[in-house]
């Protein structure tokens, strides 16, 4: 999948949650609107992708208030005073955590700064027809 045709997948599951891609694009951009088409193509151009990827009306649209969320807490090592008033280390290890809070999409926008590539973060919460030709098919037995 090309990077235009992943920016035209992300930009169509937010428009159909709400998100006005143009007024978006001459407001925030403040490039001239020429047709859909080509906006896209100027954002996959210089990285510009960056700035629909980040904004919160983008955001907030991609990701539907209220859906739940499944992620991953990571490891944490502090320190804390003990009941018997030593300073002792506390070791939690990594767990799942699930979900369902009306700012989900501030969540993500966490975790899609600190992800090495912004756009691989997003292709994960798209179901596209790729993904369902890989999936293998599960047999039944009779």
């Amino acid at each position: 999948m090309t990077r235009i045709e992943l920016i035209r997948l992300l930009v169509g599951q937010a428009r159909s949650n709400g998100f006005e891609f143009r007024k978006w694009y001459t407001t925030k951009l403040g490039r001239t609107w020429v047709d859909a088409h080509r906006a896209i193509e100027d954002l996959a151009a210089e990285r510009r992708y960056y700035a629909l990827l980040f904004s919160h009306d983008f955001a907030s649209n991609f990701w539907k208030s209220g859906n739940q969320i499944t992620f991953q807490v990571a490891h944490q090592t502090f320190k804390r005073r003990m009941a018997d008033g030593n300073v002792g280390t506390v070791q939690r290890k990594p767990y799942t955590r699930r979900s369902a809070r009306e700012d989900v999409w501030r969540y993500h926008l966490q975790q899609l700064a600190t992800a090495e590539e912004p756009l691989r973060y997003m292709r994960r919460y798209l179901r596209v027809e790729e993904d369902l030709e890989a999936e293998p098919a599960v047999e039944r037995t009779a």
